[in-house]
């Protein structure tokens, strides 16, 4: 029976949902054997390190990943870096098939004078922080000033501004990293703008996303009611409308509307505004924008300006896949044709289409991807796969080492009162999975 090796480079949920999808295609005369390599010593991706804390829902998505990972065809091989540890080209002469599942976590900058000043950060490097991603546990998060200012109108951005300006103890029952938590408790931040360069009717945020914000037991949302009437005058205009921007728009409405509590914590979404220039003296101390105008549904600049005194200025305007040996990249994701980048390698999730879309946008896009593969598929090779490029005593997390960590957190979690306590070290993750 031919089975055919598949190598999937990145265990988020684009990874993983590839990996469903070939588990699915399988039939008596079509069998895969699928292997998962993964970077860090843990899986998940951004269900792991990119989504909010205090969105817990969302995460429950890893039950499925598992549910995935215990099919007999699936192996796991963690703390597996892609260009260090094993090629691409190594990895595309062992497999029938490699997907790179890869992702996008380059902060895009904003290309303005001051955006390298201290304070001055990425939500590419703010997230991971607070989600107790290894690589940035040492990020310098100051929140000593009294404003901050993120920029960017999509669910990055409002995930950003949300956590800097909730109430620290609205974060104690979630799985925010330990060190997050304590700066945050310890956070002078009191208002926090959200500024975004289009009309609310552009906005990327989701709807679910802006009803939460009126839950916020010890915050005040602020939208300024003559931009969402504005707004609706355009989209009055339109001749057809998308059911999503009417619940946008509805969603911003009411909290434009929203009785505020007088609390001294703000969280305000200003829109038409675009950031020109970041100033200060070694630190970001002030952000001076560009009041724009919608005029026949483009966004026109107009000659006044205004700015923003702030201690922390947090970029959230976008992704880019980073580059790699034997990959090009062409507007920040992997140079590909409908998943299809060369010979026997493919493209999935963000690496392929950009950072767009929900966790859930992954399962067709990868539905997609495995169905083109299993058409331009030719004979299978006979050949060893990742364990024959590995060096001699490689520590590789798998699936049972993961189970470890994993385990080991839970425990953790329970006697916190938490989810799960993650683990920020990375030799100490190894070592949890690796014991006996």
């Amino acid at each position: 029976m031919p089975t055919y090796k598949v190598a999937i480079v990145g265990a988020g949920p684009a990874g993983y949902f590839t990996a469903q999808a070939f588990q699915k295609a399988q039939k008596d005369d079509l069998l895969f054997a699928i292997d998962m390599i993964e970077r860090l010593p843990t899986p998940w991706g951004l269900v792991r390190s990119g989504v909010a804390p205090d969105h817990p829902k969302i995460k429950t998505v890893s039950k499925v990943f598992e549910k995935i990972a215990k099919e007999p065809n699936f192996r796991l091989f963690a703390n597996v870096e892609l260009g260090k540890d094993v090629s691409l080209k190594d990895l595309r002469d062992q497999y029938d098939v490699v997907v790179l599942a890869t992702g996008a976590s380059m902060g895009r900058k904003l290309g303005i004078p001051g955006e390298e000043l201290k304070n001055s950060l990425s939500a590419a490097q703010f997230v991971p922080w607070y989600n107790a991603h290894p690589d940035y546990v040492d990020v310098e998060v100051d929140l000593s000033s009294n404003t901050a200012v993120v920029i960017g109108a999509g669910n990055v951005a409002m995930d950003v501004a949300r956590i800097l300006a909730i109430d620290p103890n609205e974060l104690d029952p979630t799985d925010v990293a330990e060190h997050a938590l304590i700066k945050l408790k310890q956070s002078n931040i009191r208002t926090v703008i959200i500024c975004g360069r289009r009309g609310p009717e552009h906005a990327a945020f989701t709807a679910p996303e802006l009803r939460d914000l009126p839950k916020l037991e010890n915050t005040d949302v602020f939208i300024d009611p003559k931009q969402i009437e504005e707004a609706i005058k355009h989209i009055e205009e339109m001749d057809d409308v998308e059911k999503d921007l009417k619940n946008n728009i509805e969603a911003m409405k009411t909290i434009a509307e929203h009785e505020k509590k007088g609390v001294p914590k703000k969280l305000e979404i200003k829109f038409l505004s675009t950031p020109l220039e970041i100033k200060g003296n070694g630190r970001a101390e002030e952000v001076v924008f560009q009041k724009n105008k919608v005029v026949n549904g483009k966004v026109v600049a107009t000659s006044e300006t205004f700015s923003v005194k702030t201690g922390l200025v947090i970029t959230a305007i976008g992704y880019n896949s980073i580059e790699y040996s034997g990959i090009s990249i062409e507007n920040g994701r992997i140079t590909n044709i409908a998943g299809h980048v060369e010979h026997n390698v493919y493209a999935v999730g963000w690496a392929k289409r950009g950072p767009t879309g929900v966790i859930g946008t992954n399962k067709s896009d990868s539905n997609d991807v495995v169905n083109l593969i299993i058409e331009n598929l030719k004979e299978p090779k006979t050949s060893e796969g990742i364990t024959g490029l590995l060096k001699s005593g490689h520590e590789v997390i798998d699936q049972l080492a993961w189970e470890k960590i994993n385990a080991s957190e839970v425990i953790s979690g329970e006697i916190a009162g938490k989810p799960r306590v993650k683990e920020v070290d990375w030799d100490r993750l190894v070592k949890l999975g690796i014991s006996n």
